[in-house]
């Protein structure tokens, strides 16, 4: 499926503003950003995989109250063991008091896997099953959103646009069950995946054409996508900021590293964080912003150098 920059733009257009929304308008017109910060346990769980570093779950999460966090992004496996299924009434209980005690909103965790676009149609079916579990798990904690990571190879189809051909029928699906449950989804593209350029993403979008499918704005990687010139936010500009449902942001010097866009703290790389948060508040982003520390050795100096670069754009915007 071959889109024309005519197309895409017309397309922006229509679905930006069915996603922005009232509420949306009036953050743009407001004094200050309306975000909420986020930590992502998935930078701790790589440290301590890669690093062999001790991150006791209390220590942080007192540090993340300290820094002024609001919430937490859930990753399977890390501290300790799966999601809670659905009807673990108790398991889910025990996993929310746990961040309740500490003031922080679990308000969202990721999913993954390559079922969503496999040419098997019975996968893509297991696949959904299980993300209308997801669903129903993610009521119980009070999450905002599902995050999701489309990860794989072919998977049996022919090319890559067969492929999201299937992805966006069944993207399609989860968002209609999102939206009923009065949430989104926020999936997310990576260089390595078979999904990885502009045009992949916008192609995904407006097949899927639904509000609630949404994607992430991480700078890492909308930087190796767009060729390592420290400017992700000029591909953020033309994907739209009316597409983003979330954003992991991190910093880059524009490599690879571990399998993925490297990954640094605010400040480290060869990206201008603040113009990224710029671009983000003027195309009217009032959601989440989670602190990403990707196989980032020490996760604490780059939660910390994260939430400072948020509080300055704040600050710096709230008076413009």
């Amino acid at each position: 499926m071959n889109i024309s920059r005519r197309e895409w733009m017309a397309d922006s257009i229509t679905l930006g503003a069915a996603l922005i929304g009232v509420s949306n308008l009036a953050g743009a017109q407001s004094k200050k950003p309306e975000w909420k910060c986020g930590v992502g346990l998935n930078g701790f769980m790589s440290s301590a995989g890669q690093y062999k570093k001790e991150y006791p779950i209390w220590e942080v999460l007192d540090f993340s109250v300290k820094e002024g966090f609001d919430g937490i992004e859930l990753v399977e496996g890390w501290p300790m063991g799966g999601y809670p299924g659905p009807d673990e009434t108790g398991r889910i209980a025990a996993l929310k008091r746990m961040y309740d005690q500490y003031g922080l909103r679990i308000y969202t965790f990721q999913t993954g896997g390559s079922g969503c676009y496999s040419a098997d149609a019975n996968a893509r079916k297991d696949w959904l099953n299980d993300f209308r579990n997801k669903i129903r798990l993610a009521q119980q904690l009070g999450c905002v959103f599902i995050g999701n990571w489309p990860g794989g190879g072919l998977e049996g189809n022919k090319d890559v646009h067969e492929a999201i051909q299937r992805l966006a029928e069944s993207y399609r699906e989860a968002a209609k069950m999102l939206a009923d449950a009065g949430m989104h989804m926020s999936f997310e593209i990576e260089p390595p995946f078979l999904f990885n350029t502009l045009e992949h993403l916008q192609e995904i979008l407006t097949t899927v054409n639904h509000p609630a499918c949404r994607t992430n704005y991480d700078p890492s990687h909308f930087d190796v996508m767009s060729g390592s010139k420290g400017k992700p936010e000029d591909m953020l500009k033309t994907l739209g900021v009316q597409y983003i449902g979330h954003v992991h942001l991190t910093d880059t010097d524009g490599t690879l590293f571990g399998g993925t866009s490297k990954h640094l703290p605010c400040g480290d790389g060869h990206c201008d964080m603040q113009a990224s948060l710029k671009t983000l508040w003027e195309g009217g982003y009032t959601g989440w912003i989670m602190i990403d520390g990707w196989l980032i050795e020490d996760v604490y100096r780059a939660a910390h150098q994260g939430i400072q670069a948020i509080k300055k754009a704040q600050e710096t915007l709230s008076q413009s």
